[in-house]
């Protein structure tokens, strides 16, 4: 992807925060009461170039670079930490395809997908397979130049939305190298959805199964060869674990911005919250904290950008640290807000209940530092 100047990337992240706060921040709370998904505004993101941040421009992306992805979500994270996470998920479909995908295939599907008047669903988790995705069972069979694609898929974002979904399905032999990625159509005939999960955030986007009865699609709808799935998988997860520690520290730094202006104003024992040093000290952890978060998200960006080797364990370490720092934060902001922070007008409390996902999804933090330990021993080994 190309680079961009400071500048640039600085009018880039204005417009975005200008979107996040005219579109997303005024009806956050309502959409999380509501559980709305709301697919308008997802549209008006994609005619800013949302939908495809990483796409190649051919094909409607923004042709942006890691890096400023990573300023975009945090941006977007301040105005809803859900639907910031949700874009992320279909940036992850999207630069799927256009990564490994044909020419045919990119033509076919990315134009939709960039504009976001298409929307798209990563299938990778199962009932029975959270973090040993390579033990997935949903099966795709060939049958002639066809697949019939039998299984269920767990925990799927947009599902019953979107109009692709990128399914890993076993091909082959068990294990990691029998598992192709398969672009399955929304209305295909034996394509359902459970219903909407209840969950304890990320309410403004739909969680549903995807279950795949006996589906059919041409194996012009793989991406890549048989058995490169699970390669796939874990290269779009890579960014994916970028993203969502983005969106964390967005929802956290709105937190702290938050936190900081109300210790100022609210009073106890004569006089400001502010002027107690143990509530100094507290904002000064959160700070400093959400700077090493960036740091790391950043630095783990640029690794992404040069394709370096080591890319897999510094976007691993990055989403572990800034997961877990910004839903330490926000918990924090929560609690400088006393009473107030529990009471969901202000805020601090959905975005508390969001952000803790962010330490199990994408992979979970016991993973990261699985990924991360497992290079050290590497290098050393």
């Amino acid at each position: 992807m190309g680079s961009t100047t400071l500048e640039e990337r600085t009018a880039i992240v204005e417009a975005v925060r200008d979107f996040a706060q005219a579109e997303l921040a005024p009806h956050a709370s309502r959409w999380d009461a509501e559980k709305h998904f709301p697919i308008d505004t997802l549209r008006l993101a994609g005619s800013m170039g949302l939908g495809g941040i990483y796409v190649r421009e051919d094909v409607g992306g923004a042709g942006l670079s890691r890096l400023d992805a990573v300023a975009i979500f945090e941006e977007l994270a301040k105005g809803d930490t859900t639907i910031a996470a949700y874009i992320s998920i279909h940036n992850m479909v999207a630069w799927m395809i256009d990564d490994f995908g044909s020419d045919e295939q990119r033509e076919q599907w990315l134009p939709g997908l960039t504009s976001m008047n298409a929307l798209g669903s990563y299938c990778l988790t199962e009932p029975g397979a959270g973090s040993d995705a390579a033990a997935i069972t949903t099966s795709a069979m060939r049958d002639g130049d066809d697949y019939i694609i039998n299984g269920v898929k767990q925990f799927i974002s947009g599902a019953g939305s979107s109009a692709l979904y990128v399914v890993m399905a076993r091909t082959g032999e068990p294990g990691s190298r029998g598992i192709s990625a398969i672009v399955v159509p929304d209305g295909a005939p034996g394509l359902s959805f459970g219903p909407n999960e209840e969950k304890m955030g990320w309410n403004a986007q739909p969680t549903r199964q995807v279950i795949l009865d006996g589906v059919r699609v041409p194996v012009s709808h793989r991406l890549g060869d048989e058995g490169d799935g699970f390669a796939i998988a874990m290269k779009g997860l890579n960014g994916g674990r970028v993203n969502m520690g983005a969106c964390s520290l967005g929802g956290a730094q709105w937190a702290l911005e938050r936190a900081t202006r109300y210790v100022q104003e609210r009073e106890a024992f004569g006089a400001s919250l502010a002027t107690n040093q143990s509530v100094v000290f507290t904002l000064a952890d959160m700070e400093t904290e959400l700077q090493a978060a960036r740091a790391l998200l950043e630095r783990a960006a640029a690794k992404m950008d040069e394709r370096a080797p080591d890319t897999a364990a510094a976007c691993a370490l990055a989403k572990r640290f800034a997961t877990d720092a910004a839903f330490v934060a926000a918990n924090a902001a929560l609690q400088l807000h006393g009473g107030y922070g529990y009471l969901k007008e202000y805020g601090v409390e959905r975005v508390v209940r969001d952000l803790r996902v962010h330490q199990i999804l994408e992979g979970t933090n016991e993973i990261m530092r699985l990924i991360v330990g497992r290079s050290l021993l590497g290098k050393t080994g």
